[in-house]
């Protein structure tokens, strides 16, 4: 088919129609009318609001859509003034300004002719010659029209900085009109300012606006966006000399213009600085409020004074003992020792060793103290897991503290703290700096907190070493603070080789595995090419697994793997698996965004006002006729998402093993090879293998697997909470 103009990446013509516009990026889908007998052509893209009636010109490619056929893919567009009659009133008549409809449209181009929008803009009084408009409703008119200039010539201005259409849409709300001087004046607020835009496009629009690479703002931007990468890397703090060295290399400045940008950053408040010379602290103002806060917080409620129980720790054991039907190993009986002088417990151990038996009988004893408990954790799916193990209720940290989505903020603090009188979260490996921060500022003085977790899983997504930090404080600080770990595996945990190879990988050893037809519960698949692993984990997940042990392969089987590229990563094995178990055509969604009736998916932000949280997986179910919605199930409720909330979901026939901690999965299959040779680490491994609760199957290669397990060394997290506690 022969393009209808003779460049092919350029297309222009009248929009005849808008079929769908996502406000929140700016994806569009439009019918475009173009020059001469050509039929309506299909126009999609992320650009600014574009009415019916404009005369538009696109650049972009031809793209053959699976379901809606061909169509012009939009890069940028630039609105034209309308050129015809037809165009003008169509436009004016679009809804558009208020005040102006289909029958005012048509008067006024009969009145006005071609000169119409010149009229209205710049000559309102004569509207009044048109039937129905009187002097004040013709100002309204120009003003309206006026705006839509504007806006027209803020985005055509971004757009020509190099600005993407979605984000200029993003600019131009935050700023209004303003946005052309206030970018003009300084590309590199867009970074803190504008969601989505960060330091790297900031750069490359200030380039375009010919800002110098030695630029004062530039410099200024340079060391935040080095302070943000070092929090992403799970730093509260980075070492000056480290900070000064990463942003030489980053921004290509020398060192002492770096270090007037710092001067400057801290007048204005944007970092906090500790110490002096090379070995000074330069913190971001949140990280330093959360560590401090965390610190003070935790010494307030250590050193509160608290009505002892009356308990006997011996009867309590026993009780535990009773309620489990199990007997407890010295160390658990310990735990009942200290239950009544501390005022927070930490409970640490791995897969067998009994933190649920001990936690389920120290919240029995606390519970016939007459003590209201609380359980949270930092997950919707650990939330759950708690719930079921400890037979109570329990909700997520941010549901506990009372999140309010609208404000951003928690409603329970130090001034509203939490009326209970413990306090017990779990998987707290997971929960970084901020949010034990505000959860130590919600818990009152008098209270006792309990705090579970395992120090060798994966550390938590956002900065701080949380777990690491409190384990540091061990008898450094009395009776106040009791540390409980277990490392004894159970009878019954032994004869579960998920348990016993999770140990191995801890010591250092390779994990025991069965042979084809044992009796084990956890498998090594031996294969050498990458395309070789990626043919056993699709063979394992739709056939073998089903038919050898009757699992579901998408409701029970869970791939794990830890990265996102590559043939044997999650975005790769999403789509081979997708479509070997659901090959239904994409049918519902966005174009970014498109899922079958069926579809594994899982929820990856936490989004509160729909009660949905990272990590939670459910399936596709239905979808309105119209596009407005789609239907996900997640366990037993249905969720109906507006598409525009699609964005905060993706496929989940595979995920990442950082996305998988606090979730457990009947059936784990995970690929270990070296393509994924930067990831390989002990931590990782051994948080894969603990997902499954009761089958583990391995891919992939001896190499990996022993370079995973020799890999002992955890990333170090700069962190001075343990510091703080102990000298404040």
């Amino acid at each position: 088919m022969r393009s209808l103009l003779p460049n092919e990446n350029m297309l222009e013509g009248v929009v005849e129609r808008v079929v769908f516009r996502n406000r929140e990026n700016g994806w569009t889908v439009l019918r475009l009318s173009v020059p001469g007998n050509a039929p309506i052509q299909t126009v999609v893209g992320a650009f600014q609001e574009i009415t019916p009636g404009e005369n538009v010109r696109f650049s972009g490619k031809w793209v053959q859509d699976a379901k809606h056929g061909r169509q012009f893919r939009a890069d940028t567009c630039l609105p034209l003034v309308p050129q015809t009659l037809k165009g003008i009133e169509k436009f004016l008549g679009s809804g558009l300004i208020p005040g102006i409809g289909p029958v005012m449209a048509e008067r006024m181009v009969k009145r006005f002719g071609l000169d119409a929008l010149e009229v209205i803009e710049h000559s309102p009084e004569r509207l009044t010659e048109v039937e129905g408009i009187g002097r004040k409703r013709a100002r309204a008119i120009s003003k309206a029209m006026i705006e839509k200039r504007e806006v027209r010539d803020v985005m055509v201005f971004l757009e020509s900085a190099g600005v993407s259409p979605a984000y200029a849409a993003r600019i131009y709300k935050k700023y209004g009109k303003r946005a052309i001087r206030l970018v003009n004046e300084n590309p590199y607020r867009l970074a803190s300012e504008v969601s989505g835009i960060g330091f790297v496009s900031a750069d490359r629009i200030a380039r375009h606006l010919g800002f110098p690479l030695d630029s004062p703002h530039r410099a200024e931007a340079g060391l935040l966006y080095t302070l943000e990468d070092a929090s992403k890397e799970g730093h509260t703090f980075a070492p000056l000399e480290e900070l000064l060295v990463r942003g030489e290399r980053l921004l290509d400045i020398a060192v002492d213009k770096l270090e007037d940008a710092l001067e400057r950053l801290l007048l204005m408040g944007h970092v906090r600085m500790e110490g002096k010379n090379a070995g000074a602290h330069v913190y971001l103002p949140s990280l330093y409020a959360a560590e401090t806060g965390a610190a003070q917080h935790l010494k307030r409620i250590l050193d509160a004074p608290v009505k002892p129980l009356r308990l006997n720790p011996a009867e309590a054991a026993a009780r535990a003992e009773a309620l489990s039907a199990i007997q407890l190993a010295p160390n658990q009986r310990a735990a009942f020792d200290g239950l009544s002088s501390a005022r927070v417990m930490v409970l640490t151990g791995g897969p067998g060793t009994g933190k649920t038996t001990l936690l389920k009988g120290l919240v029995a004893c606390l519970v016939d103290q007459n003590l209201t408990v609380a359980m949270a954790a930092p997950t919707g799916r650990a939330a759950r897991r708690m719930s079921e193990s400890a037979g109570r209720d329990a909700v997520t940290l941010h549901r506990l503290l009372e999140y309010t989505p609208r404000t951003g903020v928690f409603e329970r603090n130090e001034h509203n703290p939490l009326t209970h009188d413990v306090v017990v979260v779990d998987e707290v490996s997971m929960v970084d700096i901020e949010l034990f921060a505000a959860l130590l500022s919600a818990v009152k003085s008098r209270a006792r907190l309990i705090l579970v977790g395992d120090p060798d899983q994966l550390p938590s997504v956002g900065p701080g070493a949380v777990l690491g930090d409190l384990l540091g404080l061990d008898k450094r600080l009395g009776q106040a603070l009791s540390i409980v770990r277990l490392t004894e595996i159970f009878r019954q945990a032994q004869r579960s080789m998920i348990v016993t190879g999770a140990h191995a990988v801890l010591h250092g050893q390779e994990p025991p595995t069965g042979e084809k037809g044992s009796a084990s519960d956890l498998f090594w698949i031996e294969r050498e090419e990458p395309e070789d692993c990626l043919s056993a984990i699709k063979e394992m997940v739709q056939k073998r697994i089903p038919t050898a042990f009757g699992f579901d392969p998408v409701v029970d089987v869970q791939v794990l793997t830890p990265m996102h590229k590559g043939l044997l990563g999650t975005n790769n094995l999403n789509a081979e698996l997708k479509q070997l178990l659901n090959p239904r055509p994409q049918v519902v969604g966005t174009a970014q965004h498109r899922y079958s009736i069926g579809d594994k998916v899982m929820q990856v932000r936490n989004n509160y006002e729909l009660e949905v949280y990272n990590g939670d997986i459910g399936r596709v179910v239905s979808a309105d006729d119209e596009g407005e919605w789609v239907a996900i199930a997640f366990d037993d409720r249905v969720v109906r998402y507006p598409v525009s909330d699609l964005e905060q979901t993706t496929l989940a026939y595979a995920c990442s093993i950082h996305k998988s901690q606090g979730s457990e999965y009947p059936v784990v299959v995970m690929p270990v090879h070296t393509q994924h040779f930067i990831m390989l680490q002990r931590n990782l491994l051994y948080t894969g293998i603990t997902r499954g609760k009761k089958l583990v199957v391995l891919v992939g290669t001896r190499r990996a697997l022993r370079i995973a397990i020799k890999n002992d060394s955890m990333a170090y997290r700069c962190s001075s909470l343990t510091d703080r506690v102990l000298h404040s």
